[in-house]
């Protein structure tokens, strides 16, 4: 078949049942039944052919439970997928995320094909800047070192002296050894992190459109209403982050769960992250507010067939782009392995 065949829907088959019975049984919660067998002939296409393609899939956290459980094969926030794709034996990626997380993919491994289901899935955050925003911060401070978000654009990136997580950006900012940094594109991200440390940052106005529209008044209600934990990813708001019992990266929120084990959280952070986790806790209540990213959402099932099948949506980036924003991605995860030590 090539890109323009129509995309045939699998057949349901009652052995399905039985075979992804345990599948089932750990995200019967999070996946209405109505939905369920929609859903499972298509995994079982996924993971069919994925298996004669030899491919790995990779999906964030962000992503819904029938592609995180269900097809992925490496799941985790933006440094998880930033390492898997470094230290991948496949020479197939199919990354269930959005563009800046399949060309970081690309960028670590430049050798391998590196596909996403859907070129629209972009971030209102690696949008906010672009190359030519970076080097006018450097003109405007010169020799102070940039730090960027990994939730930026490859050429953005390459403009940059090392890239961070928030699982990590304190320990990226605190590494440079200096006493100013430019931190982009999350202001509240960057907000956060100057909180932790005494390096100054000059920041950008970078802002994720998931993340800036939770309020303090929704953050208190879900505590006073359920008596419910607060737990918030640092791109939120500082009146959110000042509500939080615990402020956090995707990863480390799930950290916090596993030590605290609340009755009841609000997860202050993407909705399908709260139910991703709610599959790993089943003890603990997951009490909304919580909101979807668009982008996220344009990952489906259907198009991580296609982009299998048809081997569509490859990721390409220009070598010169590839040679110097993988220094920056690079330096990140050596900081990171400095940390494990």
């Amino acid at each position: 078949m090539n890109a323009t065949s129509p995309l045939p829907v699998p057949t349901w088959r009652e052995e399905l049942e039985h075979e992804y019975a345990a599948l089932r049984a750990r995200i019967e919660h999070l996946v209405p039944c109505m939905e369920w067998s929609l859903h499972l002939p298509w995994i079982e296409a996924i993971n069919r052919l994925k298996q004669q393609r030899g491919a790995v899939i990779m999906a964030h956290s962000y992503q819904s439970p029938e592609i995180f459980h269900g097809v992925a094969d490496v799941t985790g926030d933006s440094l998880a997928l930033a390492q898997a794709a470094a230290d991948c034996d496949s020479d197939l990626i199919v990354l269930c995320g959005v563009h800046f997380m399949a060309e970081s993919a690309k960028i670590l491994a430049p050798d391998k094909t590196v596909l996403i289901p859907d070129l629209e899935a972009g971030c209102s955050l690696a949008a906010s800047i672009t190359a030519e925003d970076v080097r006018e911060l450097r003109r405007q401070h010169p020799g102070v070192p940039v730090v960027s978000y990994v939730n930026t654009s490859a050429a953005v990136k390459a403009e940059t002296d090392v890239c961070c997580t928030s699982a990590n950006a304190v320990q990226v900012v605190e590494s440079l050894g200096v006493d100013k940094v430019i931190f982009l594109p999350d202001q509240f991200l960057g907000k956060h992190v100057a909180s932790q440390t005494g390096v100054e940052l000059v920041l950008w106005h970078g802002r994720c459109e998931v993340h800036e529209k939770f309020t303090a008044g929704e953050a208190r209600h879900a505590r006073e209403r359920f008596d419910a934990k607060l737990v918030a990813h640092p791109e939120c708001p500082p009146e959110v982050l000042a509500e939080a019992d615990f402020v956090g990266s995707t990863s480390a929120m799930g950290r916090w769960l596993a030590k605290e084990q609340p009755k009841r959280v609000a997860l202050i952070t993407e909705c399908s992250m709260a139910d991703n986790l709610r599959a790993q806790f089943p003890r603990t209540e997951f009490i909304k507010p919580c909101n979807l990213c668009p982008h996220m959402q344009r990952i489906t099932l259907p198009n991580i067939y296609a982009a299998l099948r048809d081997l569509r949506h490859e990721i390409h980036i220009p070598a010169d782009i590839i040679e110097r924003a993988r220094g920056s991605l690079t330096r990140m995860l050596a900081v990171g392995r400095q940390e494990r030590v």
